[in-house]
């Protein structure tokens, strides 16, 4: 009987890819042992993203090799991958939305001489995967009827199809609520214990300490270290990381509360389709508290920010900010500044940034009419320019060029543009949504502290975040979000448990 193949799933060395000028990976070696899930952490812009495209076949190394079990392969396309085993799902996902489950998961392999006869096939093939691997996803239904956390397991699904043994997920739990995140880790554990081999990239410390036997960290396009997760800590990964030692827990005193500078009452908001998505809401926020609203996605909560901040009409209720109470007519984001309202949207590239614009065009949206900004009855484009060089010196943007484009910067440092653009106009009211989604570990500590130096300077801070350690470990106040209600105010002592029982629905009242 011959002895099984006792070669790494995936050995690269000495991995090279240039972007122009920008050295993205320098002499990458990396070995990736079968069965188990590899970590790969590292900042945005560390090149980790990158090296997974070379190894999925999207990018072509300048030079290097790749083994998989042991077989030297040449991967010049996603199919160059799959026929060596290689699936990928990634952050944000290829799936067309019309489509149900079992179209989605064939398209491109349909199989068969007729459409017929190849979802018959694949829908046997599917029904067994769902049963060995724990994926059950209802095959007929839609993909835009799914929840985000079932869309992914479409993802996994299809890599499964096309006989990939060998996974890459690409910050998987960016988009998932804490419950989705844990399924998925079960869901990852039982294709290791099937065989397969998996690498999870992600920027979260606490689930690469979970979840991974081996974790390989990246910084400035190099790998840097390698080590099994039982021998790492959080500090020792996020020194790696970022080159230097970070607090991984917010610092902040007490809280000291002054007068409302937010104040809502009975709040309705009725989407296009007449749904009721915020129902009867009361709320306030004082100056110099932060006070976090937490929630599964979808429950209200971006409907509330969007109708304090101008962006979406109320059906009923009222809205008080500084003093004005604002109508049901009339009332926009425009009136909203200018009541001393500032607006971190939770989705940037929705509407936070115009990411074909230069850095410097991002930090006027809003605020063109300023007359720091004005030369006559033109826009003053010096002034700007040398506006946003101090507001990216003060944020750490990098690059430092205010005339780049915004897609072209990572995920963490447009976020700091948009921070820098809101919070620089010293707002009374600062409204966040999702501080940190996306965002890397050198990147999150300096939004943290960001908003606890507003906090302590007085300003009223209303934060939404589905992280609940971020929303525990900054809010002075909680409010919980379930079904358009807020169905319980707890103290920054509640545990992970409580919240989770408000959050679903299932508990109410004070868990303070």
């Amino acid at each position: 009987m011959s002895e099984p193949d006792a070669s790494p799933a995936i050995t690269l060395t000495s991995i090279n890819k240039s972007f122009g000028p920008v050295h993205a990976n320098k002499d990458i070696s990396l070995s990736v042992d079968k069965g188990t899930i590899h970590g790969i952490v590292g900042e945005n812009g560390a090149g980790k993203s990158t090296l997974m495209s070379i190894l999925y076949g999207f990018y072509r190394a300048d030079s290097g090799t790749i083994l998989i079990d042991g077989k030297r392969r040449d991967i010049n396309s996603p199919d160059d991958a799959i026929a060596a085993g290689i699936g990928m799902v990634h952050q944000h996902f290829m799936l067309v939305d019309p489509f149900t489950v079992l179209e989605n998961v064939i398209l491109g392999a349909e199989g068969g001489l007729t459409l017929k006869k190849g979802l018959a096939l694949a829908r046997t093939e599917l029904e067994r995967l769902e049963e060995d691997y724990g994926l059950e996803v209802p095959l007929d239904t839609p993909v835009e009827d799914l929840t985000v956390g079932l869309q992914q397991r479409v993802e996994i699904l299809k890599a499964l199809y096309r006989g990939a043994n060998i996974l890459i997920l690409d910050e998987p739990t960016g988009v998932l609520t804490p419950a989705e995140a844990d399924h998925l880790f079960r869901i990852l554990r039982q294709l290791k214990s099937q065989g397969k081999t998996i690498i999870l990239i992600t920027h979260k410390l606490r689930e690469i300490m979970a979840a991974t036997d081996n974790v390989s960290v990246m910084r400035g396009g190099e790998m840097v270290g390698t080590l099994a997760t039982p021998d790492a800590t959080p500090e020792r990964l996020a020194e790696l990381m970022v080159g230097r030692r970070v607090l991984l827990h917010v610092d902040k005193g007490t809280a000291v509360p002054g007068q409302p500078v937010l104040n809502v009452r009975n709040l309705e908001v009725i989407d296009d389709s007449r749904v009721t998505r915020v129902d009867d809401v009361s709320l306030s926020v004082k100056a110099g508290e932060i006070v976090g609203i937490a929630g599964v996605a979808g429950n209200g909560q971006s409907e509330l920010i969007e109708a304090i901040t101008g962006i979406r009409p109320f059906a009923s209720g009222s809205i008080e900010l500084n003093g004005t109470v604002m109508g049901r007519t009339g009332f926009n984001a425009r009136m909203s500044r200018k009541c001393g309202l500032a607006h971190v949207p939770e989705d940037r590239h929705r509407m936070g940034l115009v990411t074909p614009f230069e850095a410097n065009e991002n930090v006027i949206l809003g605020y063109h009419d300023d007359a720091l900004y004005q030369h006559g009855l033109f826009l003053n484009h010096d002034a700007i320019v040398d506006d946003t060089v101090g507001k990216m010196e003060k944020y750490d943007v990098r690059p430092r060029d205010p005339k780049l484009k915004a897609a072209l910067f990572s995920g963490g440092n447009q976020q700091k543009i948009v921070l820098a653009r809101e919070i620089e106009h010293d707002p009374d009211l600062l409204i966040v949504g999702q501080p940190t989604r996306g965002v890397d570990i050198g990147a999150i500590e300096f939004i943290h502290k960001r908003l606890i130096e507003l906090r302590d300077q007085g300003k009223a801070i209303l934060l939404i975040s589905v992280e609940l350690d971020e929303i525990r470990a900054l809010s002075d106040r909680i409010l919980v979000m379930f079904a358009g209600r807020i169905v319980g105010e707890c103290g920054t002592a509640a545990s992970e448990s409580e919240l989770g029982l408000l959050m679903a629905g299932v508990a109410g009242g004070d868990a303070s």
